[in-house]
């Protein structure tokens, strides 16, 4: 069975939808809402639509399709410039150190200061695949597809790319780091806040959220766990961005706290080692086994593959990947070491 990763259309709502009702919440990027999803899907057609190599702020869907039956099974999305429509807030943590020279006694104190350092960074998010899919590699194909898709559209991206990963969410649907920070001081339970900022942005948080730090000392041993870590469904995840590259720098979420990975762009392994060449033959058979892409924009297609590279410069596909890619000799692609 083979599997392509395109990007999405607007006809894709219905199986995006059914997706969404399966995250279980504390998803932001991926909505159980239709009119949402509807936006982001007519979003993404404009930025798939316009051809201007210039980084202005547009977000790309992508999703993952059976290539045998035409079936929806994972998605994964990509925003060129985050923090322009609304601010784009997180925590830092971090350490505050005073001496008393009476007692002759030092205190360190971890902080959570509000900030928006991470505004103008690109950002990888909204992943998610299917639970009947998730062997094979698939969610890696979902996850270092993207990077080729920034490889290829490298102008369209800023200098700096984040990846935000899911906090821990309990057993009720609620956010323990939530219910002991922001949720005392809005009234409103973590999966109305998540949803309201999911459909409507969070504008809410800088009109409501007090400014000053907070002391994570002050917090109650349950919101105090959960600081930087990530849903255990996100821990693949996780090991996936450090393998690329991604470091997490005491940036949390402000409604979970889950962390945000932070990466120079140029240097996400996949990004910089990725690879185009011309198509020289489509009859590969003991090849290295490759993510391979091609096609610009709204034709874009990923799959895995196997590849053989020539000393022209060339590399020969299997017959496969040309049939699921739809790509023949003479043919441009890109790829990456699976």
């Amino acid at each position: 069975m083979s599997f392509r990763l395109r990007a999405a259309r607007p006809a894709d709502l219905e199986p995006l939808y059914e997706m969404a009702k399966l995250t279980g919440g504390g998803f932001t990027n991926l909505p159980a809402d239709r009119s949402a999803l509807g936006s982001k899907l007519e979003r993404a057609s404009a930025a798939f639509a316009n051809t201007q190599d210039t980084l202005v702020d547009e977000q790309f869907v992508l999703v993952l399709e059976n290539a045998e039956t035409g079936a929806i099974r994972g998605t994964c999305q990509l925003m060129t410039m985050v923090g322009q429509q609304w601010p784009f807030y997180s925590y830092r943590l971090n350490t505050l150190t005073q001496y008393s020279q009476e007692l002759d006694r030092t205190v360190r104190a971890e902080l959570l200061s509000l900030t928006t350092d991470l505004e103008g960074s690109s950002e990888v998010g909204g992943l998610f695949l299917h639970p009947n899919e998730r062997a094979g590699g698939l969610g890696l194909l979902l996850a270092r597809s993207r990077y080729l898709f920034i490889a290829m559209h490298r102008k369209r991206f800023a200098e700096r790319t984040i990846a935000e990963l899911r906090g821990i969410i309990d057993e009720r649907g609620g956010s323990p780091f939530w219910d002991g920070v922001a949720g005392r001081f809005f009234g409103m339970a973590f999966q109305e806040a998540d949803y309201f900022n999911a459909i409507n942005g969070n504008q809410f948080i800088a009109d409501l959220m007090p400014k000053h730090p907070v002391y994570v000392a002050m917090l109650d041993d349950d919101a105090r766990s959960v600081i930087g870590v990530p849903h255990p469904t996100g821990r693949a995840a996780m090991r996936m961005l450090e393998n690329e590259g991604f470091r997490y720098d005491g940036y949390v979420d402000i409604f979970d706290g889950g962390p945000t990975m932070v990466a120079p762009t140029d240097r996400i392994i996949s990004v910089a080692n990725s690879q185009m060449a011309n198509i020289s033959a489509v009859d590969a058979e003991n090849g290295e086994r490759a993510i391979i892409a091609t096609g610009q924009l709204q034709d874009f297609r990923a799959c895995y593959g196997l590849r053989i590279g020539h000393e022209d410069g060339s590399v020969a596909v299997d017959a496969n990947t040309a049939e699921v890619l739809g790509v023949s000799t003479g043919d441009s692609v890109w790829s990456v070491p699976r």
